[in-house]
């Protein structure tokens, strides 16, 4: 008898299914609609592509992107399935011989785009196939509520009453609990089962930096992952391009891609990515998605995102094969403004300019987090979590301050000028600047002209960017991102409420990645029995962690570690001399690491 599980072997080679996979299969092999929200890397595809092999009749596969199709198509095929394609990247006879694949029997799998399902033409053809089942993939752009709506894409919802035998399943990595309830609604009137396996990806190690030079930053970033497959994305088709040139004459193999070049260019950029190690892509967000390229290490953003969601789904395209990869993104408040410029020029209606700039920001809230920021991005996502001791924030706890009396001088310029005028600007009048702005408005002669001229402007940029994450600084975009109070600000304003925020550490641009950079050259320089000890002792580390529900660095450090595995200590004396092991620690945990250390193979090259 020809099971899920035999299909799977046969067909695909893999012995067991993944986590999360059979419970989908099982629906709808028993005939059940289904919204799966799955993370990257979980094996989406093999949840409609398995029971599309077992059905009788046709499975029609909706997709956004012809690239997209094009590579599962190609990974079908390589398999043995026979498999039918058609979209306006083929010529018309490849069209019409793919129908008649479909038509015939012969391909039990048809990849088409909702634009060309969608046509009277087609819809009338598809009702004497009878399809077992439709597969919407990418199911976030059916909805009104996500952040990557496609008006094509709410044209599906007339497919349950057209083919009502037919079993819906619609899969996405990205929905929050309102876009999950309006696609299943839009799709299926909710008569159907909503399986979410989770969004965490705890190989993924998240880091933000405050912008200071995007170009320096990048540099510094990219030295941390030389040789390696990766993403950086721009927000402008100038900077892929600029940054692009900038890494190739620092010997990094980078390429630019964007919609505005050559087709022939952009596919052949993609093969190269694709096949041949150490690529680096600077991309607008046109590059990713249908790129199934499992060993991506890294994703760098340039420039903020327009959502939580959309940076999920951006720092997704890494690390698909499981092992860790980076995910960085550098963003200043000048990506404030221009992405709410965005939001207020889309021509979409008032209630979806509400919710873009709510997304917006909850991406803010999660950049200047003083917490865990898995446990913010997972939050957001309606999970909970433990502190992940995989981002910056976890390696590095931030001090929180009593910003009060700083955010008061900040305050008052914003009320002394008006309430009009931009970040810079207000910067410099708390500063007490000396500049011809300020002389034209006469700000020389405000009250509070000068109050912060003992701060650094870094410092206060920074302290605006956290004030604007918890609302006490808001934006107005008609007025070109002119700074404005809150009511939570007037209340510290007026001495009712106190600030407290994350200490705001003001270095040279890369220096916090220059340290991330100085620790991965220490361990390199570990001898090959050093580093298999290194491995073992961050394995125990990660256990103990886990068994108290605590962040990895609690226990030690990286570098305590690297420490701990030069010096071999023999006893306890010796073991309190490691960098980062005092004597309560080593009661808590030296002698279980202390135990492994004595046991591991002397090194011979060290």
């Amino acid at each position: 008898m020809t099971t899920p599980a035999s299909i799977l072997k046969s067909t695909f080679g893999f012995d067991a299914f993944r986590p999360g996979q059979s419970g989908v299969i099982d629906q709808i092999m028993a005939g059940q609609n289904v919204l799966a929200v799955m993370p990257t890397g979980a094996g989406k595809s093999l949840c409609y592509q398995v029971p599309a092999l077992l059905f009788d009749r046709v499975t029609v596969v909706i997709s956004p992107l012809v690239a997209l199709m094009d590579n599962q198509v190609a990974g079908l095929r390589a398999n043995g399935v026979d498999v039918a394609c058609i979209h306006s990247g083929q010529p018309r006879e490849t069209n019409v011989a793919q129908w008649r694949d479909v038509a015939s029997g012969r391909s039990k799998l048809l990849y088409l785009s909702p634009e060309r399902l969608m046509t009277p033409r087609m819809m009338s053809a598809m009702k004497g196939l009878s399809p077992a089942m439709f597969v919407i993939d990418e199911a976030h752009c059916v909805s009104k509520w996500g952040p990557a709506f496609r008006p094509e894409y709410a044209q599906l919802s007339q497919l349950k009453s057209a083919f009502p035998d037919a079993v819906i399943a619609a899969f996405t990595a990205t929905a929050d609990e309102a876009t999950r309830e309006d696609i299943a609604q839009t799709l299926f009137s909710g008569r159907g089962k909503t399986l979410v396996q989770g969004f965490d990806r705890p190989n993924l190690s998240l880091a933000i930096q405050a912008k200071t030079d995007r170009k320096a930053q990048l540099s510094a970033f990219m030295e941390t992952v030389r040789g390696q497959s990766g993403i950086v994305y721009a927000l402008s088709r100038k900077n892929t391009e600029e940054f692009a040139a900038h890494l190739a004459a620092a010997g990094h193999k980078a390429l630019p891609y964007h919609a505005g070049l050559d087709p022939k260019l952009r596919f052949d950029t993609q093969e190269r990515f694709m096949a041949e190690d150490g690529m680096v892509i600077v991309a607008t967000i046109a590059f990713g998605m249908g790129i199934d390229k499992p060993d991506i290490r890294f994703v760098y953003h340039t420039n903020l995102p327009g959502s939580l969601e959309a940076y999920y789904q951006e720092i997704g395209r890494a690390g698909r094969d499981g092992a860790p990869a980076v995910t960085a993104l550098c963003y200043g408040l000048d990506d404030v403004r221009m992405r709410r410029q965005f939001i207020m020029n889309d021509g979409a209606g008032g209630d979806h300019q509400v919710r873009e700039l709510r997304r917006l920001d909850a991406l803010l809230s999660y950049c200047e987090a003083s917490t865990c920021r898995r446990q913010v991005m997972l939050t957001y996502f309606g999970e909970d979590a433990a502190p992940c001791g995989n981002c910056d924030n976890c390696e590095n706890p931030p001090e929180m301050i009593d910003a009060t009396e700083p955010l008061q001088c900040i305050l008052t310029s914003i009320e002394d000028t008006g309430a009009r005028f931009g970040q810079a600007h207000i910067v410099a009048v708390a500063r007490g600047a000396d500049t011809q702005r300020i002389r034209q408005f006469g700000h020389e002669k405000t009250g509070g002209y000068g109050a912060a001229k003992a701060i650094g402007a870094s410092y206060l940029q920074g302290l605006i960017r956290q004030a604007m994450a918890s609302g006490h600084i808001d934006m107005d975009i008609e007025r070109f991102g002119a700074l404005m109070i809150t009511e939570k600000g007037r209340d510290v304003l007026n001495g009712h409420e106190t600030f407290k925020c994350k200490d705001i550490v003001v270095t040279k641009a890369g220096k916090s990645t220059e340290r991330k950079r100085a620790k991965n050259k220490a361990q390199s320089e570990l001898s090959k029995q050093n580093q298999e000890l290194l491995t073992t002792l961050k394995a125990k580390r990660m256990e103990i962690a886990r068994s108290m529900g605590k962040p990895a660095y609690i226990i030690f450090s990286d570098a305590t570690l690297i420490d701990m595995v030069r010096r071999r200590p023999k006893n306890k004396d010796a073991m309190l001399d490691v960098s980062g092991v005092g004597a309560v620690k080593y009661e808590r945990f030296g002698e279980a690491f202390l135990g492994l250390i004595q046991s591991a193979p002397a090194p011979s090259d060290s």
